[in-house]
């Protein structure tokens, strides 16, 4: 198999940020062709929760060409927290007329990426993108002059083609940037999860298709969740380390979150047999500053994971990859692309900075956080607008430190000097 065409634009992964920058490029007449290593459908391990105002950043309304019931299969309204599997508390994402703090209903949608990452990828194909799947980028090669080749192998052979702009959204070990020296230093954290089979109305009463879970304490550094699908539940753990420690030479952490994850189950009363669970492990490249997402002629940007857009303290990167994409898709059409790390550090760094902070205090010292935060009314509330681009940290970061500072005054014993100390990073 051989090609050699040329292509105004090859996005490199149909995940989220690839297949979202691939539609914007081809809708606007770019010649653009989408690359994949596996063949779609496939598996992606990923929790799959993300707010229903990624409805806004996909622009379903307005171009009416993707159907959010074809791949969401559930929405959420309730997060059900706990501490070490104590003190539950069931939460509301909305309030009730009362709420006047965001235009809408708050949702949390659920998705399998298999099929939610295939959606894109077709809709993506609709507009005019090429689309080729089960084919491994190998080389990238780019000089200081002429135009990009990409070299990838699939089932038939070798495939290359040549391009003037390469988006990179293959995720956190992706083969752009290593091929082009983007992102040496990097962050990595994990997460791990399981897919349980499971029937509605069986097991804990608070396992309901509008519910999801999260469990804090448990994991140090982290926390694990539970996320309702249609026919199945998605149980996982995840350790973020936000002092941007690598989580690869801890041989005991894998262990650890798959002993959170079977005691989950066990709390939540979800029959299982541990020989036929399956365990997928990913690695999660959270934000640690920013960093260049572009190489030096500003013509190969970075999107999504493989640009180490993953919130530092929820540990997402479905919403910010989709608006990385469009971000890298926008910069390539108005040929703005030298200022694209510049755009990413303006749609990103205030929050993600403060996000970073904030999570150094919370997985330090998360009974404190729980009591004093989480059980808070419209906490909930509060993060979830936060998720869904409503709120951003830097707007309520004077307001939970003021809290914060009225707490620990309540809490004068222990480690009341460590807390006080650790505060400075928040202010």
């Amino acid at each position: 198999m051989r090609h050699n065409a040329h292509y105004d634009a090859i996005v490199v992964g149909a995940g989220p940020a690839g297949t979202t920058a691939a539609w914007e490029l081809a809708r606007h007449g770019v010649r653009v062709a989408l690359l994949e290593r596996r063949k779609l459908p496939r598996h992606k391990t990923c929790g799959g929760g993300m707010p229903i105002t990624v409805r806004q950043l996909l622009q379903i309304d307005v171009a009416q060409d993707l159907a959010p019931e074809t791949f969401v299969e559930a929405k959420v309204r309730y997060l059900r927290h706990t501490f070490r599997f104590a003190t539950p508390y069931l939460a509301p994402l909305n309030h009730g007329p009362a709420d006047e703090d965001s235009s809408a209903d708050l949702e949390l949608w659920m998705v399998q990426r298999s099929i939610f990452d295939n959606a894109l990828a077709q809709r993506a194909a609709r507009a005019g993108a090429e689309l080729r799947d089960a084919l491994t980028v190998r080389r990238v090669e780019c000089g200081d002059r002429g135009p990009i080749c990409v070299t990838a192998e699939g089932e038939t052979g070798m495939w290359s083609a040549t391009c003037d702009f390469l988006i990179g959204a293959d995720g956190a070990n992706g083969v752009v940037a290593r091929q082009v020296g983007l992102r040496s230093e990097r962050a990595i954290a994990i997460a791990i999860e399981v897919e349980v089979p499971h029937r509605w109305g069986e097991g804990h009463e608070d396992l309901r298709p509008e519910i999801a879970h999260l469990e804090f304490g448990v994991v140090q550094g982290g926390y694990a969740w539970v996320f309702p699908k249609e026919d199945h539940l998605n149980v996982g753990a995840g350790c973020f380390r936000p002092k941007g420690l690598s989580v690869h030479g801890d041989p005991n952490l894998r262990a650890e979150l798959r002993k959170t994850i079977l005691d989950y189950l066990r709390y939540l009363n979800v029959p299982y047999r541990e020989e036929e669970l399956v365990f997928h492990a990913h690695p999660l490249p959270i934000w640690n500053g920013l960093d260049t997402v572009q190489n030096h002629r500003a013509n190969i940007l970075l999107v999504g994971d493989a640009a180490g857009l993953i919130n530092p303290f929820f540990g997402d990167g479905i919403y910010s990859a989709i608006k990385s994409g469009s971000i890298a898709a926008e910069a390539i059409i108005e040929g703005r692309t030298a200022a694209y790390t510049e755009a990413i550090g303006k749609a990103f760094r205030a929050n993600f900075d403060d996000a970073l902070r904030f999570a150094r205090f919370f997985y330090r010292w998360p009974g404190f956080c729980y009591r004093h935060g989480i059980l808070r009314p419209y906490a909930t509330r509060t993060a979830v607008r936060i998720l869904a681009g409503e709120l951003t940290f830097p707007e309520i970061s004077r307001r939970v430190i003021r809290r914060i500072r009225q707490a620990m005054a309540l809490e004068r014993g222990g480690p009341y000097s460590r807390r006080l100390r650790d505060l400075e990073i928040l202010e």
